[in-house]
Order: structure tokens, then C-alpha cells, then sequence
């Protein structure tokens, strides 16, 4: 450090301890980056790469960009996935005759974004922490942006999928783990396969003691009862280690996150990462994209806000019955008052993103425009109110009562800020007249001032007779007056001499002079009072966070009914109504996205009929294509929209509330866990069946494809034995499946009933109705789905020559093994009577099977004694 130069050791003493950043570190009107930091710089942000002498003749890689659009830069940093110091000179550089100090005034990490610019519109950005030990896991997470901030401890037998499920539900930017969550190989493949966040580690030793104390200076409390998580100590460590993280990374005020909502997942209906990625409630499966999701179909919302809490609802069906209905009954009155749902979103258009506002104006970054915005926002709020006394149901009159008017916090902007002030703090034109008595005198000064000059340049002409004369004004030399070279015989000798340019010279006079000091002194002091003011003002806004903050609340929940009436008039969709029978009847449902993809076609709508009784289990049968997969997923889709509160695309629905959805669909060889189509396949089987309880509704597509057809037919019959079994799972369930060997269980299990998609035959030729009707299919028409897929009729006609000899083939077959076995079942009754003669004694595997309570096993132990008796078996006839 001795050979460098002052500027350089202070560089590298603050980069010591910000070794995972890209140091952003301000020189003047620029943030430099040197060493390992320009060349990643360089790289990515595609800067010139220069070099600076370290003081010993030694050169060191040097980068940097401009202070007015270093925010471009860090946003696409962040966007790669890196962490940026931003490093400020934190004193006047005019008032320091040595090196300027400097410090670090804020981290910006991919989960602490607060910059509207960086960030999707509707969707969170969130920050995520896991702790773990011996007892389970905590689980926190907030968003920075909007101050949203909750938690949670998972435990018991399913911890681990518990903090998977949470994880693909919240989608975090980042991470926070502890050494426990690392060690936790599953977590850890979840995030590094399905997630795409950066990974930060929690501060080594934080203990819950430090985290309780974090929190309750943070809301300022004695205790956390009310908060709901005294007695959670994970839940209160993993809370505290976002906060710790928050407190070193931000280095500022942190007052929007001024509540800690502690949640259960028993609170909401349980949702697994594979029932999300198949059912595709917020993105397609494909390409990751909202359009083609349920939230595209759902999403009309009109505020950054109203979309935010949309999709927090799709991500989290209720299962309360009130609560269900509050936002049905609000929902229904809203579609039957056309004219006040269409003013309440044409006053929603004007809101403008009022959380993230307010994270800005507690950051200190909002500049005079965000808080125009924030006031045009709130500007809206008595007509919403007023407009809301036309609703008579629960949940809107408690939006309505609950809606605070904000008219002061709207005055005092009105008042002071101009309506179209500039996007920088420091240059002035930011306070009107009128708000503060010094800064009118000050300006009051400057526009005399200047008229003077302008009443000057009138007087000099007048008294010079020098018609071409000019006062003009520069930031070099000040004010001054321009006399061309034709004209200088006539310059008065009062004139002193400042500035001698090719074609004229410039002038001042005293008097001039002092007035320009006069003018040049008002205008710094006046902007330097403005920025001032508008600090004062910024913060009095701040002062009101909790309130603006219910508001916004408020008409996020109002805009996000607003989408679901209007999806349920344009859709033509119903009310469902939800019962406690155990019952889903529903007629001419339809699957939601489906329908809305669909241009020329038209949607064929199918009925359902479950219940956990007579109708507990449907076995579907028929051809691909023919809407099996479409079917089962519209009525998972239906019972999912009925509990966030939606209506549903159905004539009639009368739903019970399900605990979880569970679906099992087509899986394909997951190669970055090195996991077979079938091993994929039979986790997710595995669990349905450790996790599903009788309140569950099971959709199943396809079971033991994955495997030869004796060994996937034998395990897809064992799992519907044991799902429809009351005393095991006894859930609602769909199964599609082309083993046509399980219609034969509709006469041996009760609950199980035959389903299948009707199928017309022209010639040669099928037609798919998509209607579901009861009974199996008759065949697959494999052939016939060939010929639709564009399949050459070389081959499909081959195909079917083919088909025709295998079936000839089979029936021989058939006939010589059924004289077979009746040849072999009669020498086995010979042998077993000469036998029955000499010998007394059973054999060992009958006795074994005898003994054996098939009803208790699982159907993987089935199979596991099923295979060790046919061991024992052979071993006896040997």
C-alpha cells in the first residue's frame, strides 16, 4: 500500500471489504472501477479499458461512466447477476484541501432493487433467507421496493419440500443461506436447476437472540407476539438475517418495512412446484412466458399494484369459505354495476405505482416528478371513495371504510412542487412561489436582477449609440458587455477591459459587476434552498408511510376485483358456488386458456362429476389429441379460480374447497439431475401419495409410461388402488391412462368409475368430439392421430398392414396358450393329488401369501413381496 498513491490506497482499503461487489467509485463527475472490477466492466458493459499509474510505474486497469447514467450501467450489472458498491465522495470537494472522503453508501444486489427502471411492473422483486437446523427450516422474505416483508418456519416430515414448494412459489432474485441450507442437497439442486437467483450467505454466527433484537428495534416493539412469531424461532432468525443483510447492504433508512406478517402454509391451499409448472398458473411450461399462463387470461388490472396482487392470489388459493365468498359476493356486485366498475378503473388509470414510490422516497431517491406522481395518485382517492359507497357487499364497504383520502399529504405536494419540474434535485426550478418566503425573495432578486441586465443592455445602447451592443453572460467570466471591433472608437471610458475575442471585445463595469454578484449569489442560494425544501418535503411524505401505504393496499385489492368481474362479463364466466358436501359438479366447464387461444374453433365444454363417495375416482380412456390432458387440467383450473375468488368458465359450478392440487403430468428425462423419465415420473407419484390427504383433488396423466408395459401397468394399478382407497387416501381424483387393463377396476373398486372421449368414424377416418362421456374406449386410434400429425400415408397405410397381422398374431396366440394352460391346469391337479398322498406339510410361499395383510402395504412393498414370493416360488419348483 506504501507504493501507491493516497487516491489508490484509499481504492483499495474500501475495496477490501467489498470483495464479491463491482466497486462503483466516484471521481468527480464519473465512478471509476479499477483492477479486476474494470476488466469485468469492460467486458460486459462494453467500456474502454484504460489504465492508471499506481504511483510505482506499475499500471492498473482502469473503467468507468458517467454520474447522470451510471443507473443504465448498475441495472445491467444487476441484470447479469452482479453486485454493485456504489462508493460517493461524502465531502465538498470545494471545502477539503487534502483527499475527499469517501464510503460506501449502498450495495445494490438483484434482490434490493428499489429502481422502478429495473424492475418487471407487476411482478415482486424479492429478497429470500433460509435457516435451518435439526428442527426444520425458517423462511423469510420482502421485497425492498414496496416494504412487503413476511415469514414463516416449515418442519415436520415434508420440511424439505415444504421450503422447495415456497421457493418456486415466491420465484426470489436472491438468496440468503446459512451453512445448514447448503448441506441440503434437494434445496440446493432446486434452486441451481428450476431457480435463477444469486446466492449470498447469511452473517456467520447470527444467532435468533441477535434477530429478535433486529426486529424489535426495527417496529420499534417490545416483544413480537403481535407480529404472530414469538414462539417461531426460526421463522424470527431467518426475518432477522434479511433484516441484518438489509441494514449492512443499504445503509439508510429502512421505515416502509414497518411490519412483519407471519404466515403458515396451511393458510392457503398447498400448491407443489409440479402442480405450478403443469397447471401453469403464472408462466408456460415452454417458454417461461405470462402469455398462455391463467394469470394472462386473468390479468386486466390497470396499476402496477392491482397486478402484484393478482398474481399473489393465483399463487395462493384460500381455503376460508368467508373469505372465499367476500371476494365472490364483491366480485358479482361489481359485474352487476357496469357504470361504477368502469369510472373505478378509468380513476385507476391515474394511480401510478404508489409502493414503490414510497420505497424511493424512504430510500432518499425519489426525485420531484415521483412525488407529481405520487400526488396525481392520491388526487384520485375521495372519487374512488365516493364512488365505492355504491357497493353494499362486505368486502367493498370494508375497502370503502378503510380507505384513507390522503388530501394532506396531496395539499402539501400540490403546494410546493411545480407540475413539470426537472428529473435533477440541485439545479432549482423545483418549489413554487408562495411556498416559503426566502426562496420568493430569492428568486424575487434573480428576475430583477436580470431584468436589470436586460433595462442595461437597452440604457448602453441608447447612451453609446452602438446599436450592435450586447450583454451577454458566460461560466467563466460572469456577466459582461460585447462591443464589435467597428464600433470600439465609441466604448465609454468607464468600460473596463475583460476578454478580447477575434471580432469584439468584451467588457464589465462596476456597476455590472456588483449586480452580477448580486444575481449569481441569489441563484445559488435559491437552489441550494430548494434542494433543501424538497428534502423537508420529501421527508413529511415519508412521515406518512403507514397510511399512504393502506391505501395502496386498498386499491391494489380493488383493482385486482375489478380484473376478475371484467374477465368474468367479457368470458361469460359464472359464480360457482362452494359447498362442504365433498362435491365437484359442474356443467359445461371449460378450460380457461384454452378457450382464449383458441381463434376459429369453438371450446367443447365438458361436465364433472366427483365426490368422495360412489364417484370418488375417474379412470379416462381414448386416443391422443383427443382432450384428455385439457380436460383434467380445466377442472383443476375451475376449482383453483373458485378458491382465489374468480368466477369460473363453467354454466354451473358447485365446488368443495380442496386442501391441495396435485397433478401428474407426461415428465420427460431431466438431464441436469441425471434422472430417467421414469425416476422423474415416480417422485412425483411418491408424492402424491406421502403428501395427498381425502381433501385433496388428484389429477393424474399417465402413470408407468416410463417403464416396460407389464411393470408400469402393474404400478399404475396399484396407485389407483391405493388413492381411491378410503382408508389410505380416498381423494378426488382423475386418471388418464392408455393401460385399458385399469377399466377392468370400475367393477372392483368401489368410488372408481370409466370415462372416455367420444370418437366419430368417417371411413378410414376419425373425428375427436372432446366430449367426455362414460365407459372405456373402444380402441386408441393410434393410427388415425398419425394420419392427423402429418404422418406419411406410405407409412400409416403400412402402419395399418402391420397392425392387422399383430392382431392375427395375438389371437393365435391367445388360442394356443389357452390350450396350453388348460393342459397344464389339469397336470397340476394330477400332481397335486398324488402329492396330497404322500406329503402333508403347505408350501412355504402359500403360506407366506396367506399370511400376508395386502390392504396395509404401499404399492412399491406390493411389488418388492410380489417379487420375493415369485423368487421363492421358482426356488421350490427348482
Amino acid at each position: 500500500m506504501s507504493d501507491l498513491t493516497p487516491l489508490m490506497q484509499q481504492y483499495f482499503s474500501i475495496k477490501d471489504n467489498y470483495q464479491e461487489e463491482i466497486l462503483f467509485f466516484r471521481l468527480g463527475d464519473f465512478y471509476e472501477m479499477f483492477a479486476k472490477d474494470a476488466q469485468i466492466a469492460a467486458r460486459e458493459l462494453e467500456l474502454t479499458l484504460t489504465a492508471r499509474n499506481k504511483g510505482s510505474g506499475e499500471e492498473t486497469p482502469m473503467a468507468g461512466v458517467p454520474c447522470k447514467s451510471a443507473e443504465s450501467y448498475i441495472a445491467q450489472l444487476i441484470e447479469m447477476g452482479y453486485k454493485v458498491a456504489i462508493c460517493e465522495q461524502v465531502e465538498d470537494p470545494k471545502a477539503t484541501s487534502g483527499l475527499v472522503k469517501r464510503e460506501v453508501v449502498r450495495v445494490v444486489t438483484p434482490g434490493t432493487v428499489v429502481n422502478n427502471d429495473l424492475l418487471e411492473d407487476k411482478d415482486n422483486n424479492y429478497l429470500a433467507a433460509i435457516i435451518g437446523n435439526q428442527d426444520g427450516f425458517g423462511f423469510a422474505v420482502v421485497d425492498v421496493s414496496t416494504g412487503e416483508f413476511v415469514t414463516t418456519q416449515l418442519d415436520g416430515p415434508t420440511q424439505i419440500n415444504k421450503v422447495i414448494d415456497e421457493l418456486s412459489r415466491i420465484n426470489p432474485a436472491e438468496i440468503l443461506l446459512d451453512n445448514k441450507v447448503e448441506e441440503t442437497e434437494e434445496i440446493i439442486e432446486f434452486i441451481d436447476n428450476q431457480l435463477n437467483p444469486i446466492l449470498s450467505k447469511t452473517k456467520e454466527g447470527f444467532t435468533t437472540k441477535e434477530a429478535y433484537r433486529l426486529l424489535t428495534d426495527q417496529f420499534d416493539v417490545v416483544n413480537l407476539e403481535g407480529f404472530g412469531c414469538e414462539e417461531l424461532p426460526l421463522a424470527i432468525q431467518a426475518a432477522g438475517a434479511i433484516l441484518d443483510f438489509l441494514v449492512e447492504t443499504q445503509k439508510r433508512s429502512l421505515n416502509h418495512i414497518n411490519q412483519l406478517a407471519t404466515y403458515s402454509t396451511t393458510d392457503y391451499m398447498v400448491l407443489d412446484a409440479n402442480t405450478r409448472r403443469n397447471l401453469e398458473l403464472t408462466q408456460t411450461m415452454r417458454d417461461k412466458s405470462k402469455r398462455g399462463s391463467l394469470l394472462w387470461v386473468l390479468d386486466q388490472t390497470v396499476t402496477a399494484m392491482g397486478g402484484r396482487k393478482l398474481k399473489k392470489w393465483v399463487e395462493q388459493p384460500l381455503l376460508e369459505l368467508d373469505r372465499i365468498e367476500y371476494r365472490l359476493d364483491a366480485v358479482e356486485e361489481i359485474t352487476k354495476n357496469i357504470f361504477a366498475k368502469e369510472e373505478l378503473k378509468e380513476l385507476l388509470t391515474e394511480v401510478y405505482d404508489i409502493e414503490r414510490l414510497l420505497g424511493k422516497i424512504i430510500y432518499g431517491s425519489a426525485n420531484a416528478r415521483d412525488l407529481i406522481s405520487l400526488k396525481s395518485s392520491l388526487h384520485i382517492l375521495p372519487e374512488v371513495k365516493e364512488v365505492l359507497d355504491q357497493f353494499k357487499t362486505p368486502k367493498l364497504k370494508k375497502l370503502q371504510d378503510n380507505l384513507d383520502k390522503l388530501e394532506d399529504v396531496a395539499c402539501l405536494i400540490e403546494n410546493s412542487i411545480k407540475e413539470d419540474p426537472p428529473t435533477t434535485l440541485t439545479e432549482g426550478s423545483i418549489i413554487k412561489k408562495g411556498y416559503d418566503n426566502q426562496l420568493d425573495e430569492l428568486l424575487e432578486a434573480m428576475e430583477n436582477g436580470k431584468q436589470w441586465i436586460i433595462d442595461l443592455q437597452k440604457q448602453e445602447r441608447e447612451r453609446t449609440g452602438i446599436s450592435s451592443l450586447k450583454v451577454g453572460h458566460n461560466k467563466v467570466h460572469g456577466y459582461y458587455i460585447e462591443v464589435t471591433k467597428a464600433n470600439l472608437d465609441a466604448v465609454p471610458e468607464d468600460y473596463v477591459r475583460k476578454q478580447t475575442l477575434s471580432n469584439s471585445e468584451r467588457y464589465i463595469t462596476p456597476e455590472l459587476k456588483d449586480k452580477e454578484s448580486v444575481i449569481l449569489g441569489a441563484q445559488e442560494n435559491s437552489k441550494e434552498l430548494e434542494y433543501k425544501l424538497f428534502v423537508e418535503i420529501r421527508d413529511k411524505v415519508a412521515q406518512e408511510t403507514e397510511r399512504i401505504q393502506k391505501s395502496a393496499t386498498i386499491l391494489a385489492q380493488l383493482d385486482a376485483l375489478l380484473s376478475l368481474a371484467e374477465v368474468a362479463l367479457n368470458n361469460d364466466y359464472t359464480k360457482p358456488q362452494l359447498n362442504t358436501d365433498d362435491q365437484i359438479d359442474i356443467e359445461a366447464g371449460r378450460h380457461p386458456v384454452v378457450e382464449e387461444m383458441m381463434e376459429e374453433e369453438v371450446f367443447v365444454p365438458n361436465d364433472t362429476y366427483l365426490d368422495q363417495q360412489s364417484d370418488r375416482f375417474g379412470i379416462i380412456t381414448g386416443p391422443n389429441m383427443s382432450g384428455k390432458s385439457t380436460y383434467m387440467r380445466q377442472v383443476a383450473l375451475i376449482v383453483l379460480l373458485a378458491q382465489i375468488g374468480s368466477f369460473v368458465p363453467a354454466d354451473k359450478a358447485k365446488l368443495s374447497i380442496v386442501d391441495r392440487i396435485f397433478t401428474r403430468v407426461g415428465a420427460s428425462d431431466d438431464l441436469t439431475t441425471g434422472q430417467s423419465t421414469f425416476m422423474v415420473e415416480m417422485n412425483e407419484v411418491a408424492n402424491i401419495l406421502n403428501n395427498a390427504t381425502a381433501n385433496s383433488l388428484i389429477i393424474l396423466d399417465e402413470v408407468g409410461r416410463g417403464t416396460s408395459t407389464y411393470d408400469g401397468l402393474s404400478i399404475a394399478w396399484a396407485v389407483t388402488e391405493y388413492i381411491s382407497n378410503p382408508e389410505k387416501i380416498g381423494a378426488k381424483s382423475l386418471f388418464a391412462t392408455h393401460y385399458h387393463e385399469l377399466t377392468e377396476l370400475e367393477e372392483r373398486l368401489p368410488g372408481v368409475r370409466n370415462y372416455n372421449v367420444a370418437v366419430k368414424e368417417e371411413g378410414d377416418d376419425v373425428v375427436f368430439l372432446h366430449k367426455i362421456i362414460p365407459g372405456e374406449a373402444n380402441q386408441s386410434y393410434g393410427i388415425e392421430v398419425a394420419k392427423l400429425a402429418g404422418v406419411p400415408s406410405e407409412v400409416t397405410n403400412r402402419s395399418k398392414e402391420i397392425l392387422d397381422w399383430l392382431e392375427e398374431e395375438e389371437d393365435k396366440k391367445v388360442t394356443e396358450d389357452t390350450n396350453q394352460s388348460q393342459k397344464k391346469e389339469n397336470q397340476i391337479k394330477e400332481e397335486a393329488g398324488q402329492l396330497a398322498l404322500f406329503q402333508g406339510q403347505t408350501s412355504e410361499v402359500v403360506q407366506k401369501l396367506s399370511k400376508l395383510d395386502i390392504m396395509s402395504l404401499t404399492p412399491l412393498e406390493a411389488m418388492n413381496k410380489l417379487h420375493q414370493l415369485q423368487q421363492k416360488a421358482q426356488e421350490e419348483v427348482n
